[in-house]
């Protein structure tokens, strides 16, 4: 691996951005000294910091522990911030925390301000496209709580030209062959109002006969279609694209040769999906098998071959077309990007409180990894494991491997959609003094 810098662009306006956080960092950091002290300060600092460790030991033992004592560790967490709440107003302290905190939060605000890229980075390249001669579209009218009856979909799309298959019990395991079938009788473009694990189904068959692919919003959680700009209030606009449409190439995801759009889950939260009470019970299902599965009792040993790097024993595996943002714990919020052509990877290791608490300082060697790779190999000691597919639950035969296929899909948007927000970025103090001293931030990529 060879190592270059390279030098970011910096407006005036990053470099004030930059400036800013480290001005409301250095006010979150002296307000309290100036009004409550040092020694109160420490106090301030030592009280936030331990009610914060034992609320997260407190919730892992909740997770992984049964009977008084998981009940026991609920009542602590529950407890432990009002405690740390009355003693900051019993000490007088409430109003210079609040101020503090603010400062802190206006410092990040800014900061990530400075470190966001141009939006022009951001965005996926759009192809023109001409409206398609014979569109087909396939709608399960159970998706999403009914979308595609509440919002008349069927017969919005009808009026543009397009066929509609409506998706039920004597059809939905066949929908791969009638997807293929309706190419091979002319049609120049599928699309699927439905969730995201029928959206790759179908996908894998636009990829596979070079015909444009079509989301329609309509499924629960439509986090495909939110990571393509789509609008996920109203999927009507969605067949806009049917007369005013451009293409973009995206990335498409595999596993063990099956095609996933969004992401695959091993360990623990497959164990619980897979579980038939899941869908009759989700919380009592989750309450129960958690215990023994955080323990290791239950489940497979797992072993993430990523790349170069071998993670033993983690909990839970997620890999992710193209990698999900980075400003939350586990970045699985969004993806900017979907042609990078690029595995996002998180493993979880929580063998134990200390592990859980350390999960508070973001990644590191064991609690928390993050990866990008092309490739992920998935080992256990059983000759198959419980995977989650972009939402569905499958058994596959060990070892698993995910792969992705850099372009392998042209997806059909609309010209005008709301599109996304970057993902927010981690707010890098280093990057930060860089640019606000020099203007320019100096970053090493390979």
């Amino acid at each position: 691996m060879t190592e270059s810098m390279i030098v970011e662009d910096a407006t005036p306006g990053r470099r004030w951005w930059a400036r800013a956080a480290f001005a409301f960092a250095f006010l979150a950091v002296i307000v309290p000294l100036v009004s409550a002290g040092v020694l109160s300060t420490m106090g301030v600092l030592l009280i936030g910091v331990g009610g914060t460790v034992v609320c997260v030991a407190a919730l892992y033992w909740f997770l992984a522990g049964r009977g008084p004592l998981r009940w026991t560790a609920l009542a602590v967490a529950a407890l432990v911030p009002l405690s740390v709440f009355v003693m900051f107003v019993r000490a007088h302290l409430l109003a210079v925390v609040i101020a503090s905190l603010v400062f802190a939060a206006l410092a990040t605000t800014c900061g990530r301000a400075a470190l966001r890229r141009r939006k022009s980075t951001e965005v996926m390249l759009e192809i023109p496209a001409t409206p398609p001669n014979r569109p087909v579209l396939f709608m399960n009218p159970r998706s999403g709580n009914g979308k595609v009856a509440r919002f008349d979909l069927r017969h919005k799309a009808e009026k543009l030209g397009a066929e509609v298959v409506l998706l039920d019990e004597t059809n939905f395991a066949d929908v791969d062959e009638l997807a293929r079938r309706a190419v091979m009788d002319g049609a120049d473009l599928l699309g699927v109002a439905g969730g995201d694990g029928t959206q790759a189904r179908i996908a894998a068959i636009a990829a596979e006969t070079r015909v444009p692919f079509m989301v329609i919003s309509a499924g629960t959680r439509n986090h495909f279609a939110m990571d393509l700009g789509l609008d996920r209030d109203d999927p009507a606009r969605c067949l806009d694209a049917l007369h005013d449409g451009v293409d973009i190439r995206i990335d498409l995801g595999r596993i063990n040769g099956r095609a996933f759009v969004n992401n695959v889950s091993f360990g623990v939260y497959a164990e619980v999906v897979r579980s038939p009470a899941y869908r009759d019970d989700k919380t009592r299902t989750v309450l129960k098998m958690l215990p023994d599965l955080l323990a290791g009792q239950s489940g497979p040993n797992l072993v993430a071959q990523i790349g170069d790097v071998t993670v033993r024993s983690p909990q839970a595996v997620l890999v992710s077309n193209n990698r999900y943002g980075g400003s939350d714990l586990a970045g699985m919020s969004r993806r900017d990007r979907l042609d990078r052509g690029l595995l996002g990877v998180v493993t979880v290791s929580v063998a134990g409180t200390a592990q859980a608490v350390s999960l508070l300082r973001r990644a590191h060697a064991r609690g928390l990894t993050q990866h990008e790779t092309s490739e992920v190999i998935v080992d256990a000691d059983a000759p198959e494991i419980s995977v989650g597919v972009d939402g569905e639950s499958f058994l596959l035969t060990t070892p698993v491997r995910c792969g992705i296929e850099a372009g392998a899909l042209r997806v059909r948007v609309p010209r005008e959609r709301p599109g996304t927000r970057p993902a927010e970025p981690s707010v890098d103090w280093v990057r930060l003094r860089a640019l606000a001293r020099f203007g320019a931030v100096r970053r090493a990529s390979s």
